[in-house]
């Protein structure tokens, strides 16, 4: 699936819920499902700078695509960070670089979250393009 498709799928994922109790639910579910991160990937450097909680973000590259993996100690924000690494991984380092990501503003993010979860998931996306983009200069 392309980043869109993904994106399209997480919108009609939570136009399934008619308010935002049941969508924040959703959210702290999906952070119950992220695979927990190894902690020899749980250093100081893969922690994200500009988030409230802490949150661990490791990448690496399989062949030509990037793949993320990440973690943290609040279950919400556990949430929030699954959902970028479902859209973001298994994509080319331009796919990720280029890749605008509506669906934040489409299910409400933006304006549900709170002003420091709102900066901690935009420090997510930031993180992972910066990721994206280093990759791409290594070619």
């Amino acid at each position: 699936m392309t980043i869109n498709e993904i994106q399209d799928e997480i919108i009609e994922e939570f136009e399934l819920f008619d308010d935002w109790e049941g969508k924040y639910e959703y959210i702290i579910d999906l952070g119950k499902k992220l695979p927990k991160l190894a902690d020899e990937y749980k250093t100081e450097d893969n922690i994200i700078k500009g988030c409230q909680s802490v949150v661990w973000l490791h990448a690496y590259k399989k062949d030509d695509n990037l793949f993320f993996e990440a973690d943290s100690e609040a279950i919400i924000v556990k949430g929030l960070v699954s959902m970028l690494v479902k859209v973001m991984t298994n994509h080319t380092p331009e796919e990720i670089a280029n890749a605008d990501l509506y669906f934040i503003d489409k299910v409400g993010l933006s304006s549900h979250l709170a002003q420091t979860r709102s900066n901690g998931l935009a420090s997510m996306v930031k993180q992972m393009k910066a990721y994206a983009i280093a990759y791409q200069a290594r070619n």
